[in-house]
């Protein structure tokens, strides 16, 4: 039987559990975060500006790739706290080696530097799966134990924000003179954060070795690439709405890509303050809207949550653009903090409608087709085509028409927005049931 790690009623070995669960997803999330928000800023500074998109390139690259790794080793032939002991060794030293390989001039090559980022991203894909199977194994009530644990990975987002913006405001204060450079280049020009992602990554690596054993789940299972792909659950896209949403969800991580690879370099552009900081507003708003989520979803519905969280999306850079010529910061902290519902109101919505609609033996495969479709393809094309926007709107000097860059995937959104709204139709009767065969 497993333990029931979140009783609090239960066992102190059932508590230290949860207790180790809590700090893994802590540390996964705030290696994450440490890195991913201030990268591009970095990258600004150092000869790499016209290129940052494909800093977010190499994660969906690696979405696509890690399934067949997870397929393939993980989950046939070792424990998973070991695997996800390796991967983190392997991808914290690459992330710290990072920015030894940044270009020390405009002439000279980036590849090495973006190679060192893939390279991480291969060994960090998989552990989001990882730390998902590992923390469901320990459980005896997903659903209600789940939450409390994740809620510790965004809480990691949040503190590696502040933490990379008091260490640079440490490295570089406000009264230094020393680099000849104004405040928010200078420290977005130090490699600093590189270290503490790195470093963390290393850590959650060693604490991975001591986590509760958990048994290769797919022991003895011959690999399939459909398995892995989740391209059972293509059956599911008979189905005009469940196709209608996939769909929606792909085409609305296209201009989700600008959020994540631009949103720091635009705040930074217009001058804002320890940006790390700005951006974890957004996470910030994340928890609040997780915990009212359910009152909402009551109210208003799979197809309205899903609509709200495109809307928010269109909000979002709507507000970017109207605020970029005057620099209204209050407008760009608005379109940041909607992040909470842009997030929740649509992914993880869309999860719990996969969920509904997928019969029980296709529900695993339809998850990861939704994942490889929006965290993989979506966002991958959605990377590369704002990279290709923002290098199109910015001139010789490298002053960028903030207001027209925002303004496309503005349009992009509410576009599909619109297309959602009008073939959308969350009918129940045209789905099998969950027990049946599709």
């Amino acid at each position: 039987m497993r333990p029931n790690v979140m009783n609090p009623t239960a066992p102190r070995s059932s508590t230290a559990i949860a207790a180790q669960l809590s700090v893994m997803m802590f540390l996964q999330f705030f290696l994450w975060g440490a890195w991913y928000v201030t990268v591009g800023n970095y990258m600004g500074e150092h000869h790499m500006g016209k290129i940052v998109s494909w800093a977010y390139t190499v994660g969906p690259i690696a979405a696509i790739i890690s399934p067949f790794f997870l397929g393939m080793v993980a989950d046939r032939f070792f424990p998973t706290e070991r695997v996800l002991g390796v991967m983190h060794l392997l991808g914290g030293a690459a992330l710290a080696a990072a920015p030894s390989l940044a270009p020390a001039n405009a002439d000279a090559s980036a590849l090495p530097f973006i190679g060192m980022l893939m390279l991480h991203m291969l060994c960090y894909m998989p552990t989001l799966g990882l730390t998902n199977t590992l923390s469901f194994h320990h459980m005896t009530n997903p659903e209600k134990q789940f939450p409390m644990v994740r809620v510790f990975g965004t809480i990691g987002w949040i503190v590696a924000g502040l933490a990379v913006a008091q260490v640079c405001a440490m490295k570089v204060p406000e009264t230094t003179a020393l680099t000849g450079l104004p405040l928010n280049a200078a420290r977005n020009a130090l490699p600093t954060f590189f270290y503490i992602a790195g470093g963390s990554g290393i850590l959650l690596g060693l604490f991975s070795f001591f986590l509760p054993h958990t048994p290769p789940p797919a022991k003895g299972k011959a690999f399939s690439a459909r398995d892995a792909l989740g391209l059972d659950a293509l059956a599911l896209l008979r189905t005009r709405s469940f196709a209608v949403f996939a769909i929606c969800s792909f085409l609305i991580c296209i201009p989700l890509a600008a959020y994540y690879a631009f949103a720091p370099v635009f705040a930074n552009d217009l001058g804002l303050a320890n940006v790390p900081v700005k951006m974890s507003f957004g996470q910030m708003s994340e928890i609040f809207f997780m915990l009212v989520m359910p009152l909402f979803f009551a109210r208003l519905g799979v197809k309205w949550m899903l609509l709200v969280g495109m809307l928010a999306w269109v909000a979002r850079y709507g507000l970017f653009a109207a605020g970029a010529d005057h620099h209204v910061v209050w407008m760009v902290i608005l379109g940041i903090t909607l992040h909470g519902i842009c997030y929740d109101f649509f992914f993880v919505t869309g999860f719990i409608y996969t969920d509904q609609r997928a019969p029980l033996h296709v529900r695993g495969a339809a998850q990861g087709f939704l994942v490889l479709v929006t965290q993989g393809l979506g966002l991958g094309l959605g990377a590369q085509i704002v990279g290709y926007i923002k290098n199109a709107y910015t001139n010789d000097a490298g002053v960028a028409d903030w207001r027209t860059i925002w303004l496309i995937p503005c349009l992009f959104a509410a576009g599909v927005a619109v297309i959602f709204f009008l073939l959308f139709k969350n009918d129940a009767k045209a789905v099998p049931a969950r027990a049946e065969t599709v």
